[in-house]
């Protein structure tokens, strides 16, 4: 097992005490001295006699290092920023200094984006910047919200529970959508798989239908002909067409992601698709729910790390992710501007439910307005599993409903002129 040397204060945190400890990791030796009632200020592994001589190598090589090396793509996981921020949490309630908290959680990460922004924060905080500022250049990883509540944290001297209050609403936002996108993989997966099979039916089986037809001259339905019709645009009518139906509705999934994608990027685009979807039946009831859980929770959040209100409010408008809620609590944000209620543009705004603002409304006068919301949140969480529940049952007897219809039309229009032709052999 290997052995780490450390230096730690003890609970008075005046004397220094040095040696060594066995442990798995440095975290386990971390955790054996703060049962020891030592709080480490510095801890590394001693090396062996075979390896000394590559450890000088390993150590310069580990000091040429930058931020922002390695290949990576995209954002940090949620999951991870997650993982690191309840740890982070768990090492500045046992006491130790914050460089040393990055660097170990930094060396335990896999190499990945995540790794390189948290070299990229120890070189700032090794600089003289607070965490906050360090944070606050790496957006990709750690957004506005999370550097005012760090920021906050490092104020009141309280960064080790603000981590703990971030780390589990980030815990509870990202089980929240975890529920939403899980309740959706079903029926997704239930209409991709008939899609192929419908084409796959229109591509192979109803040409050959189309052929028999020919040969003995029926006279076609119009719904058959009809069937017939999509069946040659899909197939590519044996070549004669430039591309095939096919590749058409293998790409409309895509294409209509990449266009909602693209128009939600601009203003109008994004107050279209956001008060749109708000109004479609079933599916808009949950999705206010879900916006309102996600900025009461995060106001709350806000508030009770002592972020001031004005500030609390714009930030939670830039994260809600729904226009007509930002719209609602920019009017919000201008009112207590001028000194005004909290709940009475809400109201007006007609965007929450009479109770969310009738809570508020009882946490501002009483004072305990972060209590209010997060117990807001708290309800609309519960009602969230309850909305994805309904809708899942709902979804299921409609897909069977539509599957059925379907391949029951496909069926009713081939056999129609079947009938006919029956009919003229018997004459």
């Amino acid at each position: 097992m290997p052995t780490f040397y450390y230096e730690a204060l003890d609970k008075s945190g005046k004397k220094t005490q040095k040696g060594t400890v066995e442990a798995a990791s440095s975290e386990e030796a971390i955790q054996r001295l703060k049962l020891q009632q030592l709080y480490p200020t510095e801890i590394r592994e001693e090396k062996g006699k075979k390896s000394a001589a590559g450890a000088p190598a390993a150590a310069k090589k580990k000091k040429k290092k930058k931020p922002g090396t390695g290949f990576s793509i995209g954002k940090v996981s949620q999951k991870h920023l997650t993982v690191f921020t309840r740890q982070l949490s768990t090492l500045q309630d046992a006491g130790l200094p914050l460089l040393r908290s990055l660097q170990i959680l930094e060396q335990q990460q896999k190499p990945g984006k995540l790794k390189s922004i948290l070299l990229g924060v120890v070189e700032e905080v090794e600089g003289g910047a607070s965490l906050s500022e360090g944070m606050s250049k790496f957006p990709k990883a750690f957004d506005t919200l999370y550097c005012k509540m760090v920021n906050a944290g490092e104020i009141g001297g309280v960064l080790d529970v603000i981590l703990q209050r971030l780390s589990e609403f980030m815990e509870k936002a990202q089980r929240l959508k975890q529920k939403v996108v899980g309740a959706m993989i079903y029926p997704v997966a239930v209409i991709i798989v008939a899609l192929a099979i419908v084409s796959g039916i229109m591509y192979f089986i109803i040409p050959k239908f189309q052929e028999i037809f020919e040969d003995f001259g029926v006279e076609l339905p119009a719904l058959t002909q009809g069937l017939i019709d999509v069946s040659a645009w899909i197939s590519g009518d044996k070549g004669r067409m430039a591309v095939p139906g096919v590749v058409y509705v293998a790409a409309a999934p895509f294409a209509i992601f990449f266009f909602l994608k693209f128009i939600r990027k601009t203003k109008y685009g994004k107050a279209f698709t956001d008060t749109t979807l708000m109004y479609i039946p079933v599916i808009g009831g949950l999705v206010r729910k879900t916006v309102i859980a996600r900025f009461t929770r995060t106001l709350g959040t806000l508030v009770a790390a002592g972020v001031p209100i004005l500030e609390a409010v714009t930030i939670t408008k830039e994260t809600s992710g729904n226009y007509v809620f930002e719209k609602a609590l920019g009017k919000v944000h201008d009112s207590i501007r001028e000194g005004e209620s909290f709940a009475a543009p809400l109201r007006e705004s007609k965007t929450c439910d009479a109770i969310v603002v009738n809570m508020i409304d009882v946490g501002e006068e009483t004072g305990d307005m972060d209590s209010m919301l997060l117990k807001i949140a708290d309800n609309y969480d519960e009602e969230v599993d309850v909305a994805v529940a309904g809708l899942v049952k709902l979804i299921e007897p409609m897909l069977v409903v539509g599957l059925g219809g379907l391949i029951g039309t496909i069926v009713v229009s081939m056999f129609m002129p079947m009938v006919k032709m029956i009919e003229s052999l018997q004459k």
